[in-house]
């Protein structure tokens, strides 16, 4: 970290969004490229109406799954957005406590989500609400980083990974950022 940190500058992680529009994107976002995530969420937001930074859950509810469709989202992905906003209206995620809650309770409440898996609660809890200790062991990226940056390239475990973590506590999600930078230098958003 000694030698990371001044590479970088005074760059720094910033929240942007709602809780709701932040996950949605996320949702639309899995298992496509980056310009591909951005054209779809575009059309995805237009369709919904309101900015493309704040998407309402009862707007999205409101469109329907045929709707949705239409815009060019898979199915498995529409019934993700359609469970993610049921949950939002129906006060299932506790988005005005999460100050109050530790990381683990509000990663078991969004995985209850269907579409949200443990490595997008952590990006979650790391680009939206700015937990400084989350050290997200299931992306590979941080792991690369750690091999790279600690083991001169020699594949990492999971095991090694947290050990070198834990001497990042209790900034562990900052740590994380300045890996991922090593690899790419644009910041992460």
């Amino acid at each position: 970290m000694k030698k990371l940190i001044p590479q970088f500058g005074e760059a720094r992680l910033q929240s942007r969004a709602d809780a709701f529009t932040t996950l949605a994107r996320s949702i639309i976002g899995q298992q496509i490229s980056v310009n591909s995530a951005q054209n779809a969420w575009l059309k995805f937001a237009a369709l919904v109406g309101g900015a493309p930074t704040k998407v309402q859950p009862a707007a999205l509810m409101g469109l329907g799954a045929v709707a949705l469709r239409g815009a060019g989202l898979p199915a498995r992905k529409v019934d993700y957005l359609m469970d993610l906003a049921q949950h939002f209206e129906a006060g299932q995620v506790h988005v005005r406590q999460w100050t109050q809650m530790d990381d683990e309770a509000i990663i078991d409440e969004l995985v209850a989500i269907r579409g949200i898996g443990r490595w997008t609660a952590e990006m979650f809890l790391i680009f939206h609400l700015m937990r400084p200790n989350v050290l997200p062991l299931d992306d590979p990226r941080l792991l690369k980083g750690i091999s790279e940056n600690y083991f001169s390239g020699e594949p990492v475990s999971r095991a090694e990974a947290r050990e070198v973590g834990d001497a990042w506590s209790p900034y562990r999600s900052v740590a994380t950022w300045y890996i991922w930078r090593s690899l790419d230098p644009a910041p992460a958003a």
